[in-house]
């Protein structure tokens, strides 16, 4: 039998506004754990390890989380990795089923956070002890440091830099939250399900220029969660028709390019390409191949920024690929059916696992009025600043 490794089970709640809802991180996780091991039709008892991720909370969430669903007694990893919590917990799952060490392992994210904008990572001692210090340096170098919230902040002086460099404009920046908050309104599991016009977006209030209200994504409560297998694990209970392959996945971190002097750089456009070019590389498949991709767009800009790191368009045209609707129904590509993370909703440890539950659905056909016509391939990326990029390929089972 080979390693490859299959998603045969997603779930996830509806993301929330913070403190809309009286609930806690483990009724999240509790919720999104059982709806993916009933999308598997399995039991938790054939679970034989949990990762799950958290970027809030104290160390032993994920084992409390996991306590809600059943109490076997399997080791539970406790991950946080930035706005990259979730996909990491679903890279960690996906390592053990292909290494041969599990059949069946269950990846969790969850989030239970606060109003407001989010901070810059500092903690009490500020940014120079902050593990996110050295990039906000980067870019106080660039721009001065200015009294706006820190993560819209860098993202938006990486939007500048684009404009000033290659001319981008604010119009094509902000016709990404155009497209998003447009999907969102077929995702019932949507935090935002509201259509805005370019004019909307654009009179918004404005959190750091070019950047409005509705260009950045939302602090949320939320879970998700998916049931990683092997092919042997597939056969023995009949899952063929529900199997999506991991067929490939890398995780970059940071290089020097980061710390170059370009914000563009720091807030991880080339770990991104780097780990796109890895799993292009090791699946055989390309950019073309792709039909269906959810993305990290934490602020309108990064969606462009992630266009040319995925080879989608070249440095400096990721602002004419969404002005041409090439990133839409209709378009080459379908770029974050689900809202995205703009209108979706970002509960951190759970965002890269709700991505991955939403190209599972568009896989199997099952993502009812958002669904993307003939989906064969899908293609996940989830970044975090300090920094993680993880990008997945997926496409149905061949068996």
């Amino acid at each position: 039998m080979s390693n490859k490794v299959f998603i045969v089970g997603v779930g996830m709640t509806k993301f929330e506004k913070p403190e809309s809802k009286d609930w806690q991180y483990y009724d999240m996780a509790k919720e999104a754990g059982e709806k993916a091991l009933a999308d598997a039709g399995i039991s938790y008892d054939l679970v034989e390890q949990a990762p799950v991720g958290y970027s809030f909370g104290a160390s032993t969430q994920g084992q409390r989380a996991v306590y809600e669903i059943g109490l076997t007694g399997i080791p539970v990893y406790n991950v946080n990795n930035n706005c990259a919590t979730g996909s990491t917990a679903l890279m960690m799952a996906r390592q053990f089923v292909e290494g041969g060490l599990n059949d069946c392992v269950l990846a969790i994210g969850f989030e239970k956070m606060t109003k407001g904008a989010m901070g810059g990572g500092t903690g009490e001692g500020g940014f120079a002890t902050s593990p996110v210090g050295r990039h906000y340096g980067i870019m106080a170098k660039a721009y001065p440091f200015e009294m706006t919230p820190p993560t819209a902040q860098i993202f938006g002086n990486a939007a500048r830099e684009h404009m000033d460099r290659y001319g981008t404009t604010e119009e094509q920046i902000a016709l990404v939250a155009v497209k998003n908050h447009k999907h969102s309104v077929n995702n019932p599991y949507a935090q935002f399900q509201d259509e805005y016009s370019l004019a909307d977006i654009l009179a918004a209030r404005e959190i750091h220029k070019p950047l409005t209200k509705l260009q950045c994504s939302p602090t949320s409560d939320g879970a998700a969660a998916a049931v990683v297998v092997s092919e042997r694990f597939v056969i023995e209970h009949g899952l063929q028709d529900k199997a999506i392959e991991i067929v490939a996945q890398t995780m970059t971190t940071d290089t020097g390019e980061a710390f170059d002097g370009s914000v563009i750089n720091v807030v991880g456009k080339p770990m991104s390409r780097a780990a796109a070019e890895k799993v292009f590389a090791t699946s055989g498949l390309t950019i073309d191949d792709v039909d269906v991709i959810e993305l990290h767009d934490c602020f309108s800009i990064n969606e462009i920024l992630t266009y040319e790191a995925l080879g989608m368009a070249a440095d400096g045209e990721g602002g004419k690929l969404i002005a041409d609707g090439a990133t839409t129904y209709g378009g080459k590509w379908v770029v974050n059916p689900s809202g995205g993370l703009i209108s979706k909703g970002h509960p951190l440890g759970a965002t890269g696992l709700a991505q991955a539950a939403e190209i599972t659905w568009q896989l199997r056909g099952e993502a009812d009025a958002r669904q993307v016509a003939e989906a064969k391939v899908g293609l996940t990326h989830n970044i975090g600043l300090g920094g993680a990029a993880v990008v997945g390929l997926y496409r149905r089972g061949q068996f």
